[in-house]
């Protein structure tokens, strides 16, 4: 299998939202951009399935080093070799694929965060930072279309953080800001022990909101002229829009369950999408 095969085997395999937006690009930024997904599915990984946080660390720290061979030509893991091959193609910077792993190592040593500010940097270093990485991928004229990839990854990992609540909390994490929890009158422990309120579901069309702002707002401020380019990350708002849509008509019933949409549903969304430009 080569490197290139390994990545797309990857992410075939997450069964993620992400990998439906690839589906249409050309092979070439299609081979870029799986191999951008696979890398943050190896550091990803390290967090969620390492349960010692010394060996995690140090497996992060085995990828700092990795992501410094890429760009001195002496990968060894086989997403390093194509992520190398990518670099002879597209502009990658160096210090925003190290912020990816800051970000999850965020995780090693932070269960909660006290404000959104503090949470921003959080969805910043882990999704943002994927996203302008991805735009560059995709191709845009205006440095504005950066700023829509930097709101963008935002509104996509608050929609993830809202639709895994009680995933998180399982394994002892609640991104949810403590003022929000506060200001709505839920006890972290209710979370931690899947305890539904009127007072949480309040809660959570909050945290909905809130996405719900980031999403229009990065969409506002697309450039018409780099649209096409990035219909990528269009399917992808469209996809985890729809999402967080169903999560809310539900009742943000994400305590002691995963809501998910079909793949043939994303297929729908991100064909439509796609063909409507």
């Amino acid at each position: 299998m080569n490197p290139h095969d390994y990545c797309q085997d990857r992410a075939a395999k997450s069964g993620s939202s992400f990998y439906y937006s690839f589906m249409f690009l050309p092979p070439e930024q299609r081979q870029a951009i799986t191999a951008l997904y696979a890398f943050c599915r190896e550091v990803d990984d390290v967090v969620d399935e390492c349960h010692d946080v010394s060996l995690a660390q140090i497996k992060l720290e085995w990828w700092r080093q990795e992501v410094e061979r890429i760009f001195t030509g002496t990968p060894t893991h086989p997403v390093g070799f194509a992520l190398q091959d990518v670099l002879r193609r597209f502009k990658l910077p160096q210090e925003q694929l190290l912020e990816i792993i800051d970000g999850m190592a965020m995780d090693l040593s932070q269960t909660r965060y006290l404000d959104f500010k503090g949470l921003q940097l959080y969805c910043y270093r882990v999704a943002s930072v994927v996203g302008l990485l991805s735009a560059e991928i995709f191709g845009h004229e205006h440095r504005q279309t950066l700023k829509y990839a930097h709101d963008l990854g935002l509104a996509l990992q608050l929609t993830n953080i809202i639709r895994d609540v009680g995933e998180d909390a399982r394994r002892g994490r609640i991104y949810l800001p403590i003022e929000d929890l506060q200001r709505f009158g839920v006890p972290a422990k209710d979370i931690l022990e899947a305890r539904y309120s009127d007072a949480f579901r309040e809660l959570m069309a909050f945290q909905a909101e809130r996405a719900e702002h980031f999403y229009e707002q990065a969409l506002a401020q697309l450039p018409a002229g780099d649209r096409k380019a990035q219909r990528p990350g269009l399917v992808m708002a469209a996809i985890y829009r729809t999402l967080l849509r169903e999560i809310a008509a539900d009742g943000f019933q994400v305590l002691d369950r995963r809501i998910s949409l079909t793949p043939v549903r994303k297929v729908w969304i991100a064909g439509s999408t796609w063909f409507k430009g």
